[in-house]
């Protein structure tokens, strides 16, 4: 990003701070919700690792904050974002990164797609927030019983084709999927844990942007698994 660039969101986030004052006068005492204490801040990729973590632990636990989610935290946001993480995770209903995070309003930059693949249009985002807000760790979060893998696994096998667009998912998913099938184990929990390990390396090999960061310190990526059944992410990658 440029200098030039860099004055403008300046100058668009002082913008927004005057508009951000104006709305929170509009709203009464009685409606306004108590914005969460900001938690400390978080200045190296092991300590956004550890505070992921940590929001797990409360989640699976059954004692999560939900921090950054009120009223108060909607205005303070509202003049601009400096998310510590991004997530780039399946769509999948059930996998929402701030909820198993234990996170909020601000906190995570998400990219969600079935399959939690990296093209160039994601990656061209995981790369903006890079950039832009400085996010010092990418978390690739897959899950257990992914259904992209298992429809991809179910067109290898019979040798079909999916309907409509969802091809574009099974065919981007074929290469990384087709290899492992014969592996000892489950085929789709191999095959979902192979899709992990490939998108973070796609993620460092196809963008220097993310590669350069990572050999300075300042950005590490990591690959992560989902359990469905408790809650629970774990590093694989």
């Amino acid at each position: 990003m440029t200098r030039s660039h860099l004055s403008r969101r300046t100058l668009l986030s002082a913008g927004g701070a005057a508009a951000v004052a104006l709305g929170a006068a509009a709203v009464s005492p009685s409606a306004a919700v108590a914005a969460t204490p900001v938690e400390d801040s978080v200045d190296t990729p092991a300590e956004a690792l550890r505070r992921l973590q940590a929001g797990n632990r409360r989640f699976t636990s059954g004692h999560g904050r939900h921090p950054h989610q009120g009223l108060a935290d909607l205005h303070r946001l509202a003049a601009g974002q400096h998310p510590f993480a991004i997530t780039v995770g399946c769509a999948d209903s059930r996998v929402a990164p701030e909820v198993l995070f234990d996170q909020g309003l601000g906190d995570l930059f998400d990219n969600r797609v079935a399959g939690n693949i990296v093209d160039d249009l994601l990656l061209g985002s995981v790369e903006f927030a890079v950039e832009e807000f400085g996010s010092l760790l990418i978390v690739v979060l897959g899950h257990e019983r992914c259904g992209a893998i298992t429809a991809t696994i179910d067109a290898i096998h019979s040798g079909g084709t999916a309907p409509g667009h969802i091809g574009t998912i099974v065919d981007a998913l074929r290469p990384v999927v087709e290899p492992v099938l014969e592996q000892p184990g489950d085929p789709v929990e191999n095959a979902v844990r192979a899709n992990i390990a490939a998108q973070v390396r796609s993620l460092s090999e196809r963008s220097t942007i993310i590669a350069e960061r990572v050999h300075q310190g300042a950005l590490r990526v990591v690959g992560a698994r989902y359990d469905l059944d408790n809650g629970r992410v774990v590093l694989v990658a």
